[in-house]
């Protein structure tokens, strides 16, 4: 038995795996977000230490004991800062991949070493959700928990040093820290040091699949799982969310939809990536690259819009026993395409691709007495799907193909969202029969690092099966290519007055 294990945004989800990818059993254990400020992003390492656990202890108990696990690993969020002491401690609250506060620390950084040296040496740009200008931050606002600082871990790689109490990471996640030279496969030293940064504080880099130890004994006691199971380094969220659909040939294009939107194209030539950094280029398991457009705000906005507007379909789904996502996707589908001229620009907390503005804000524009909670709700998905094709559409400018599109993520639960994608990007979009993300591709790992497959490619082949195609629709692509040039006006007609609003909030 094999244990996949994601250590997501809102939780940890864990598989156990059969060496055929058959999933046997699965967990989910929640926690907290905190967000103390505007924009800031949150969340403490001992409540994700917990979860994982609680999580393994239920694996266990549901095998009837641990001799039959061989290997786990896990994937993570990416970028998140977790900041330890000497004692291994850790010294504050994790900064996570959606906070925004750094906005200083990235201009920092990038009028300091300058863009183009920055996108030549770690091949992308400080994004504030980075794991570089957080550091920057904690330098110059947190002084004190700055001097305690000994390592700083990307969130899975926390977990793992409780596990074994080894310091590493692995390539997919350490690209994400804007620190790493992703090319070379390397921390950049040069720009370690030129921002003011020691180099002793970044942990060693291994590959993905590389075997990290096996659990302390510690660890055996509290979960019950055999001291003999092997860790392997596992992954960053998104090459674990491409492994695990089979993603990891060029001309493949993975389209996550959770709590942010993902387009994910893998390559085996670092010199396709985007000479202007907007889409990010990151390091994928295996040989290989890749180039990634993030919408931060994909599914978190739907979640947003339930939590805030959508009280009466929380009350119906306890009448009814149906979620209360599917009543406001009902009200989306009986809404017409287009959504009657209301346009949603996703961006509730800041946006990567293609704006890279910490400071853009979500809109809904266009609205009029006419319009109804199914118009918001459909132009959300709409606005969500006309992101990811900003992405796309900077991918082809320099040479990147599609031939195969796979879409993974909790989005994929409602066809009609994956139909609308579908039409907006006007390809052939295939869904898995296996659609557990992440925590699947960091099995695919944990397999092929405990030797049950020679390599990468073998693993995917016998597990990953596609189930069913959604085609576009002729029609409905003509319409949305019409609406898609209107929605690409709003944003620069926009930023200017979102700059100045966020000014305005964060100075009172």
């Amino acid at each position: 038995m094999l244990l996949g294990i994601d250590l997501g945004t809102t939780g940890v989800k864990l598989l156990v795996l059969s060496k055929e990818g058959r999933v046997l059993f699965r967990h989910f254990e929640g926690y907290k977000l905190y967000t103390p400020k505007p924009g800031w992003s949150e969340e403490k390492p001992s409540e994700w230490w917990n979860a994982v656990l609680k999580s393994i202890r239920s694996a266990i108990n549901f095998l009837g004991g641990a001799h039959g696990v061989t290997a786990l690993a896990l994937s993570g969020q990416m970028h998140g800062s977790v900041f330890l002491d000497r004692k291994g401690k850790v010294i504050r609250p994790a900064i996570l991949w959606n906070d925004t506060r750094t906005f200083n620390q990235r201009r920092e950084i990038e009028e300091k070493i300058g863009k183009e040296l920055l996108l030549e040496e770690v091949q992308n740009l400080p994004l504030e959700g980075f794991t570089a200008p957080k550091i920057l931050w904690l330098k110059e606002n947190e002084p004190g928990n700055y001097d305690k600082l000994w390592k700083v871990l990307l969130p899975k790689d926390y977990i793992n040093y409780r596990l074994i109490g080894r310091v590493c990471t692995e390539a997919t996640d350490a690209s994400g820290t804007g620190l790493f030279d992703v090319v070379n496969r390397e921390w950049a030293e040069d720009i370690i040091e030129a921002i003011g940064l020691r180099m002793d504080i970044f942990p060693e880099v291994i590959a993905s699949a590389d075997v990290v130890g096996k659990v302390l004994r510690r660890v055996s006691e509290l979960t019950g799982i055999n001291e003999d199971c092997l860790v392997i380094a596992g992954g960053a969220d998104n090459a674990c969310g491409a492994l695990g659909a089979g993603v990891i040939a060029e001309g493949q294009m993975l389209i996550s939809i959770g709590s942010s939107g993902v387009i994910f194209l893998p390559t085996s030539n670092p010199q396709k990536r985007d000479p202007l950094g907007r889409l990010h280029f990151f390091s994928h398991a295996g040989n290989l690259w890749c180039n990634m457009g993030v919408t931060l705000s994909a599914g978190l906005s739907l979640k947003w819009f339930k939590e805030v507007f959508g009280e009466s379909e929380v009350s119906m789904s306890k009448v009814t026993g149906r979620d209360a996502y599917d009543l406001l996707l009902d009200e989306a589908q009986s809404t017409p395409l287009g959504s009657e001229g209301v346009y949603y620009l996703p961006y509730l907390n800041g946006e990567r691709t293609p704006h890279m503005d910490a400071k853009a804000r979500g809109v809904f524009f266009g609205i009029s007495l006419r319009h109804k909670k199914g118009h918001f709700v459909r132009s959300i998905l709409e606005g969500v799907a006309y992101s990811m094709r900003d992405s796309i559409e900077i991918a082809r400018t320099y040479g990147l193909k599609i031939v195969d599109a796979r879409v993974v993520g909790g989005g994929t639960k409602s066809g009609f969202w994956v139909q609308i994608i579908s039409d907006i990007l006007n390809i052939r979009v295939s869904v898995l029969s296996t659609n557990e993300g992440p925590a699947f591709g960091a099995g695919i790992l944990a397999a092929v690092g405990s030797k049950s497959y020679e390599d990468l490619e073998e693993a995917v082949k016998a597990v990953v099966k596609p189930l069913n195609s959604v085609d576009p629709i002729s029609e409905n692509v003509r319409k949305y290519e019409e609406r898609y040039q209107l929605y690409k006006e709003l944003y620069p007609v926009m930023s200017g007055t979102m700059s100045k609003s966020f000014d305005v909030e964060a100075s009172s």
